[in-house]
C-alpha cells in the first residue's frame, strides 16, 4: 500500500441524516455478521418489490466503499437517491439506514488502521460472493434452472458498485494536479475496474466454500487483493489532500481609458471609476 507524505486531515465521519437519527441500540459497534448481511438484502429485496432497479448489498457494498474513499464528504441526501431511486425515504427503511451506518463505521475504521497483511484481522474485508462457486454447489436439476444466464463473476458486482460512485461524482474524483498523486489514483482506480471484468482463467478454487467446487481462478484472486489495497490507497490519497478548494477567478478592473463595462460609452474613469 502507497500513501502521499502529506499529514491526513481528521477522518470524515460517517454522514447522518440529521432530520431522522438512526435508533441507539446495543451493541452498534459491534461488525456486521452474516445475519446483518442476510436482513440487509432482505430489506434490499423488499425495496426491489417496489423498485426493480434497487441493487442486492454487494453493489452498495462497493458503492459504500467510494464514499468512504471520497475526496468530499458525499451527504445521503445527495447519495441515496443514486444509489437507491428517488423513492428511497430514510425515516421508513431505518432498520437499513442503521445498518448502513454500521458498515460504513466498520470500513472507516479498517481502511484507516495500520495493516501490513489483509490477513490482519483488522483489515478491510469486503463483502462479496462467489455466486458461480454458489450455484456450482447446487444439485445438477437446480444448476440446469439458470443454464445459459450470465452469471458475476466473483467480487463483480462490489467493483461495479464502486465504480458506479465514482462515475456519479466526477468532480470529487477528478485526478489531482500532482503527477505523483494523480498516477496514484490512476493506478487504484484500474486495479478495481479490472474486477469489472469477467473471470475468464481457469477455475482453482472456491471463494463459496472451502471444499466446493472451482469457481474462482488465481488470477481473479490476486486481482482482489490488489484491488482491496486499492481502496485503501484511495482512501489515504484523499485523506491527506484535503477536500478541493475552488479557484475564485476575478474579472480584470478595467484600465481607466478603458470603456466602463457598464455599458454607458463613457471612460471607466469618468464612470464607474470615478473617484
Amino acid at each position: 500500500m502507497t500513501t502521499t507524505p502529506d499529514t491526513p486531515d481528521t477522518p470524515t465521519p460517517a454522514p447522518s441524516d440529521d432530520a431522522h437519527p438512526a435508533p441507539a441500540r446495543a451493541g452498534q459497534d459491534a461488525p456486521l455478521g452474516p445475519e446483518d448481511f442476510d436482513l440487509l438484502d432482505t430489506l434490499l429485496d423488499a425495496m426491489r418489490e417496489k423498485d426493480d432497479e434497487v441493487p442486492q448489498w454487494e453493489f452498495c457494498e462497493g458503492f459504500l466503499a467510494a464514499l468512504v474513499c471520497s475526496r468530499r464528504a458525499i451527504p445521503p441526501a445527495e447519495y441515496w437517491p443514486v444509489l437507491l431511486g428517488d423513492s428511497f425515504v430514510a425515516a421508513q427503511q431505518m432498520e437499513f439506514v442503521w445498518h448502513w451506518k454500521r458498515r460504513w463505521r466498520e470500513v472507516e475504521q479498517a481502511l484507516d488502521a495500520d495493516v501490513e497483511a489483509l490477513d490482519d484481522d483488522r483489515s478491510y474485508q469486503p463483502e462479496v460472493l462467489d455466486t458461480r462457486g454458489a450455484i456450482a454447489s447446487l444439485p445438477e436439476e437446480e444448476q440446469a434452472e439458470v443454464a445459459g444466464e450470465a452469471i458475476p463473476s466473483f467480487a463483480q458486482v462490489y467493483a461495479l458498485g464502486f465504480m458506479f460512485a465514482v462515475e456519479n461524482w466526477p468532480e470529487d474524483w477528478a485526478p489531482p494536479r500532482d503527477k505523483e498523486a494523480a498516477g496514484m489514483l490512476d493506478e487504484a482506480l484500474e486495479a478495481i475496474v479490472a474486477l469489472t471484468e469477467d473471470d475468464t482463467g481457469k477455475p482453482e478454487l472456491s471463494m463459496f466454500s472451502e471444499d466446493g467446487p472451482p469457481s474462482v481462478s488465481q488470477r481473479r484472486l490476486d486481482d482482489f487483493g490488489a484491488a482491496i489495497w486499492a481502496v485503501y490507497d484511495l482512501r489515504q490519497l484523499w485523506k491527506s489532500m484535503g477536500p478541493r478548494v475552488e479557484t475564485v477567478r476575478k474579472e480584470a478592473t478595467p484600465g481607466r481609458n478603458d470603456p466602463c463595462p457598464c455599458g454607458s460609452g463613457k471612460k471607466y474613469k469618468k464612470c464607474h471609476g470615478a473617484g
